[in-house]
């Protein structure tokens, strides 16, 4: 049987390293905002909620680059994983998948995921309302009549 993949190989090589510089610009940008009001007079609480306000969307317009590289980065650790689970799958099933195949195997798994989840049983089993128009009440009103 093969060993599993380590997760750690699962992600590309600078996602810890881009995803932690991307939230430390980001604290960095809103506590630099935060700072400058401050230092104008404006009450730290209200400094801070202004700086998240401000600093979130100006985060987004400065450090684009920075989102675009983890955006990639964690796109292509997603379809890493996809792969993984359609050979897992697959394996389980007691297929055996070429790995240039594998792809193919992913979205047709996906798809099939789909599709399972869409249809119900139809049985309407899961319905509370009986369709019958007759109410389950039978309270004390409904018991004097």
């Amino acid at each position: 049987m093969n060993a599993p993949a380590s997760s750690a190989s699962s992600a590309p090589p600078h996602l810890g390293r881009d995803l932690t510089l991307y939230l430390l610009a980001r604290f960095a940008l809103v506590a630099v905002i935060a700072a400058v009001l401050t230092l104008v007079g404006v009450p730290l609480l209200v400094a801070l909620l202004v700086g998240l306000v401000v600093g979130l969307p100006l985060g987004m317009l400065l450090l684009r680059g920075l989102n675009t590289r983890v955006t990639a980065a964690l796109a292509e650790r997603n379809k890493h994983r996809a792969r993984e689970r359609a050979r897992l799958r697959a394996e389980l099933r007691g297929d055996r998948l070429d790995p240039e195949s594998t792809g193919a195997a992913a979205k047709a798994d996906a798809d099939a995921d789909d599709s399972a989840d869409d249809t119900g049983s139809g049985d309407g089993a899961d319905d509370t309302d009986s369709g019958d128009g007759a109410d389950d009440d039978s309270g004390p009103g409904k018991a004097r009549e």
